[in-house]
């Protein structure tokens, strides 16, 4: 990937979805795309922005635009419900509809304003089949063969999802970056665990593969509503507890939507001399 640097520097959003934050970089007036040393520099905490995932937005001939995410570790994510959200909510607040289509790896995901500050998106069908995931080999995915009886789904990403009594009292920092490279999942996958609190709500905690703990992840809130409804313990339509907030989960006949809230933080510019730095 090459990245081109403008001498007056590159204006980038920070923005959130129930505290699963993104840098958005709008490259729909111009520009190619970043490199993966500028994601990692730009992820860091600390010397950087930060950030869970970064988003790049390009223009796109039949879409409103074309996503394309980033982990922290510069790898390319393939979906990201709530950095799907957060630029949807961007375009609709440009263009004053209350529909639109955002094209990313996974195909063309439709997106609407729900109301009330909220912002909805269709995230596709789940895959189910253990080669669409993908896995290393055949097995049964609603029972995979790890300690836990994990459940695995697809969402243009891997999951990994595992049913426990106490979300809150699983060591996610310990189990997930090694369930993450399992040499089942061979581009690793994102970890969930989730605990039943209703029959239609679910607390779960999430370790996202190529950035760590995280305190929402889109995908993963839909991978874990799939399982649990295949696992029979919810219906198709629940509330999802995660670190950072609440989501809503609705599959559908026509794909799984996710409902939640966006929030614009700042604006900025990164310097020159920063992206220079890490060209």
């Amino acid at each position: 990937m090459m990245s081109k640097q403008p001498t007056a520097g590159l204006p980038f959003l920070k923005m959130h979805g129930a505290g699963n934050d993104f840098v958005v970089l709008d490259a729909r007036s111009g520009g190619e795309m970043v490199s993966a040393a500028l994601v990692r520099a730009l992820g860091d905490r600390h010397r950087g922005v930060g950030f869970d995932q970064l988003v790049f937005i390009e223009k796109d001939p039949k879409a409103d635009a074309r996503l394309t995410f980033f982990n922290a570790d510069g790898t390319t994510a393939g979906a990201c419900g709530n950095a799907t959200r957060c630029v949807a909510w961007l375009i609709l607040q440009e263009s004053g509809a209350e529909r639109l289509t955002l094209r990313t790896e996974r195909g063309f995901l439709a997106a609407e304003d729900a109301g009330g500050g909220l912002t909805r998106v269709n995230m596709g069908p789940p895959q189910l089949d253990w080669a669409d995931l993908p896995l290393s080999r055949a097995v049964d995915t609603l029972h995979l063969p790890l300690p836990g009886d994990p459940v695995a789904v697809g969402m243009g990403n891997p999951h990994c999802v595992h049913f426990v009594p106490d979300a809150e009292a699983v060591d996610v920092a310990g189990l997930g970056p090694r369930i993450e490279h399992d040499p089942l999942f061979p581009q690793a996958t994102n970890v969930e665990f989730a605990s039943l609190t209703a029959p239609d709500r679910l607390r779960m905690r999430v370790w996202e593969r190529g950035t760590g703990i995280t305190l929402a992840c889109g995908s993963g809130t839909c991978a874990t509503a799939v399982a649990a409804h295949l696992r029979g313990l919810t219906g198709r339509r629940v509330t999802v507890e995660v670190d950072g907030g609440t989501l809503e989960v609705d599959w559908r006949d026509d794909g799984v939507w996710m409902t939640g809230p966006t929030a614009l933080v700042f604006q900025g510019t990164l310097s020159p001399d920063f992206l220079a730095a890490h060209a």
